[in-house]
């Protein structure tokens, strides 16, 4: 079996987090605030298992599966989103769009932006391309995703994401370098400038690997 940081153990990230519910805001970062926390290692299991398989589709409604479609491989950085939202996910959706901007294009280009959505039932394929469309932000390497709501549930709750409605949802960010096993949560009110480094950081290879 792989080591693996599982985020089960980082489900004390949703003792942490940031509660979507009530659309309540947190308090603004201090300016030298660090931008993401080390997820602890904790147990072993294998990647695929751990995150699931589950099969869900993309804003273009194409089927894809979760680890192997699309984490396996890759760095990314995963939020949850509900596309009826009308504080918190546009804003953090219009954050993540100007962290790709100021990490340049050549880096932007080697992080994949996954943000998934916790009202399974209503935001269809069609509605998120439209919800990604009107941010700008309907790009190759910014997959929304969908499906089920049992599916949507499991890779929600696997990640630590799982609230007991759309709003409940943690507006933390989760940034992985999958093929490491690297893990970091990150607060949606830190700076630009530190979440786009945090993501550099996530990029570069591993020392002796």
């Amino acid at each position: 079996m792989k080591r693996l940081l599982p985020l089960a153990l980082a489900l004390a990230m949703a003792s942490g987090a940031s509660a979507h519910e009530g659309h309540e805001r947190q308090p603004a970062a201090p300016a030298n605030a660090p931008a993401a926390q080390p997820l602890k290692a904790g147990g072993t299991t294998d990647a695929q298992t751990w995150f699931s398989d589950t099969l869900l589709r993309d804003q273009n409604g194409r089927e894809v599966r979760f680890y192997s479609d699309v984490l396996k491989g890759r760095v990314v950085v995963l939020n949850v989103i509900f596309t009826h939202c009308d504080d918190a996910c546009p804003l953090i959706t219009r954050k993540l769009k100007d962290v790709r901007k100021a990490m340049g294009e050549d880096l932007s280009k080697q992080v994949y932006f996954i943000s998934l959505s916790s009202d399974a039932e209503n935001d269809t394929p069609e509605v998120l391309k439209a919800f990604a469309a009107k941010h700008g932000v309907d790009s190759p390497n910014w997959i929304f995703l969908t499906g089920d709501k049992a599916g949507m549930d499991l890779v929600l709750a696997r990640l630590g994401q799982l609230g007991e409605s759309p709003e409940a949802h943690s507006t933390l960010l989760i940034a992985g370098d999958v093929p490491n096993k690297r893990w970091s949560r990150i607060r949606p009110d830190a700076p630009v400038n530190a979440i786009a480094q945090r993501l550099q950081l996530m990029a570069m290879p591993v020392a002796g690997r």
